[in-house]
C-alpha cells in the first residue's frame, strides 16, 4: 500500500468524532452507521459516497493519484465483514471496518484488534449517539515472535513418535511425546517392579518420568524401584503398546 496512508491524517481532536445521527429510527440496520462514518471521513478531508461498485462507503482524497479509502459497515464484527474487506483490498489504498460500539461486542476482543492489525485494516466503533472512535489504525503490523513457544512446537513435533492424534479434536487426551514415554515406562513394568536404571535402558527420561509420576501410573516400592499402579494398567489397556 502507498506510504500516504489515511492514518497519517489523524489529529488528536479527531480521535473521537461526535455526530448525532438524523436516522435514529434505523439503529438496527447497517445504514444507520453511514451518516456518522461519512462525517468522520469528511472531517479528515475526504469526499465520501455510499454504495459505490458494491462497497458500502468509498472516500476519495484529492491527489495524483487520489487516495482511495473503502469502509465496510456491519452492526457487529463478523467473518463476512472481514471477507468483504479482503475482497476489496486490491482496489484501494486503505480499508476500514466500521461496527456498532458495544460493551459485549467482538470489536472489544483483543484478538479481533490483532487480526485487523495483521491484515492492515482500520477498525471504527460507532456509538448509537453517532460518535466514531478509532479502535485500530490502519498501519502495517508484524506479530512479535515468541522464541520459547516456537521451540516448544519444534521440540514436541520432533519427540512425538509417529502421528498418533488426529488434528481437530479437543475432547480426548492428547498423545504428547511425554505421554508416549510414560506409556513406554508403564509397558516396561508390566512384568513386575523394576529398578529405574533398567527402565532407563528403554526410556532415557525414565528417572524423571517415574519420579514426577504426573499421571499417577507408578508406585514407588523402595528407593530406585517402581511398580505399575492400577491407573497405569488402565492406561495400557486404553493405549496398548506394541514392539
Amino acid at each position: 500500500m502507498p506510504t500516504t496512508r489515511l492514518a497519517l491524517f489523524f489529529h488528536p481532536p479527531l480521535r473521537a468524532v461526535e455526530a448525532k445521527s438524523r436516522f435514529r429510527q434505523d439503529d438496527g440496520v447497517e445504514t444507520s452507521l453511514y451518516p456518522p462514518v461519512k462525517r468522520f471521513l469528511e472531517k479528515l478531508g475526504f469526499t465520501a459516497k455510499g454504495e459505490i461498485c458494491g462497497c458500502d462507503v468509498v472516500a476519495l482524497r484529492d491527489g495524483a493519484p487520489p487516495l482511495v479509502v473503502i469502509t465496510e459497515l456491519k452492526l457487529s464484527f463478523t467473518l463476512e465483514l472481514v471477507l468483504q474487506a479482503v475482497d476489496r483490498v486490491a482496489a484501494c489504498d486503505e480499508i476500514w471496518l466500521a461496527v456498532r460500539s458495544s460493551t459485549r461486542g467482538r470489536a472489544n476482543d483483543t484478538r479481533v484488534r490483532k487480526l485487523c492489525r495483521l491484515l492492515g485494516f482500520g477498525l471504527l466503533g460507532v456509538t448509537k449517539r453517532g460518535r466514531v472512535d478509532i479502535l485500530v489504525e490502519p498501519q502495517p503490523w508484524r506479530p512479535r515472535r515468541d522464541p520459547r513457544r516456537r521451540s516448544e512446537l519444534v521440540e514436541e513435533h520432533r519427540r512425538r513418535i509417529g502421528d498418533p492424534v488426529r488434528g481437530g479434536g479437543n475432547r480426548a487426551p492428547i498423545m504428547t511425546a511425554y505421554r508416549q514415554q510414560a506409556l513406554a515406562c508403564a509397558a516396561a513394568l508390566t512384568d513386575g517392579p523394576r529398578k529405574v536404571r533398567e527402565v532407563k535402558d528403554a526410556v532415557p527420561d525414565a528417572p524423571k518420568i517415574l519420579l514426577r509420576n504426573v499421571y499417577g501410573w507408578f508406585v514407588r516400592i523402595e528407593r530406585g524401584v517402581y511398580a505399575l499402579a492400577d491407573a497405569g494398567k488402565a492406561a495400557l489397556l486404553r493405549w496398548p503398546q506394541t514392539g
